[in-house]
């Protein structure tokens, strides 16, 4: 498991219990207590050291690498998964990922970021920033799930939108803004979940949703810590004092009335307990499903507009 440094201490005792797991038994030593004890404090520690994370320390456990990304949510939530591949008019975008499946029996569209969990697929999946394509790919799956009548889920896991001379010359901002477009104007259910995080324009493409939750650990925010940083202090080393300044934590956006809800991870983050990370997920999306149902879709794009026009709005 990578390593962040506030959870070196827990590591340490990790790494302990299963150099005493492979010890054999000694009279002398009693290895079962000894383990159980030390278990014990661990827990206790991971508890007492995600109960006071700071901004900057939330950033790091949201960019963790052994988070569940889209593909984990998929093998553990969706069935008859179908990926659809391609914006009909430039190419294919790995970074931007989605198709049909089955979520607990309900035929859906699933759409979201994959970021990579090791060098090959991260360089694939070019870091989870999607060019327009991948944006346009988004348009084309939102577009057909108001077809089919589906229900949409975005799973948002990015630093933003790619960056590059070639994505800025086949219209990045114009594609994002269709895409934010799109989600506001189809005739079905959208749900999103900030899964990681949630950088820019490059996320709300896919999050102008009826509901949109955030993961405990995950963040969301304008730009990023290290960038926002560099424009104002001219050096990245400010990034935990942007970090704090810029109020990207899920419990801060909640605050702001900007998400619908928080969903809760496991103790010791995300990437210590996928599948139970992943469930919780899918228990929102089934509770919000129940609430959206027999909704009409013009019902749906009138509170959605109004939800997001809200926004920033006193009273």
């Amino acid at each position: 498991m990578s390593q962040l440094e506030f959870e070196k201490k827990i590591l340490e005792l990790e790494g302990k219990i299963n150099e005493l797991s492979n010890v054999e038994s000694d009279s002398d030593v009693n290895i079962e207590a000894e383990m159980k004890r030390m278990k014990e404090k661990v827990s206790k520690l991971t508890k007492q050291t995600y109960s006071k994370l700071t901004p900057a320390q939330k950033v790091q456990v949201a960019r963790h690498p052994n988070r569940p990304h889209f593909n984990d949510y998929i093998t553990g939530m969706i069935e008859d998964y179908a990926p659809l591949a391609g914006d009909r008019n430039f190419a294919e975008d790995d970074a931007m990922e989605g198709g049909l499946g089955r979520f607990q029996g309900q035929a859906v569209v699933i759409i979201g970021q994959e970021r990579g969990h090791d060098t090959e697929s991260r360089v694939k999946h070019n870091f989870g920033m999607a060019r327009p394509e991948g944006y346009r790919k988004a348009q084309r799956l939102m577009k057909m799930a108001e077809r089919f009548n589906l229900p949409i889920i975005t799973l948002v896991d990015t630093a933003g939108a790619y960056p590059g001379l070639g994505a800025e010359e086949r219209g990045q901002s114009e594609a994002i803004a269709r895409s934010i477009e799109t989600c506001l104007n189809v005739k079905v259910p959208v749900i999103s979940i900030i899964i990681g995080e949630g950088g820019s324009g490059g996320a709300i493409a896919i999050a102008a949703a009826d509901r949109v939750y955030m993961l405990e650990h995950s963040i969301y925010s304008v730009i990023s810590p290290e960038g926002c940083a560099s424009i104002l202090w001219r050096s990245a080393e400010h990034a935990s004092e942007a970090a704090t300044a810029l109020k990207i934590t899920a419990q801060d956006i909640y605050d702001l009335k900007l998400i619908d809800d928080i969903i809760d991870e496991p103790v010791g983050g995300a990437h210590r307990a996928k599948q139970e990370t992943i469930d919780n997920v899918a228990n929102q999306i089934a509770t919000a499903l129940e609430q959206l149902d027999g909704t009409d879709g013009d019902t749906l794009v009138k509170n959605r507009r109004k939800k997001f026009l809200a926004f920033g709005r006193k009273g």
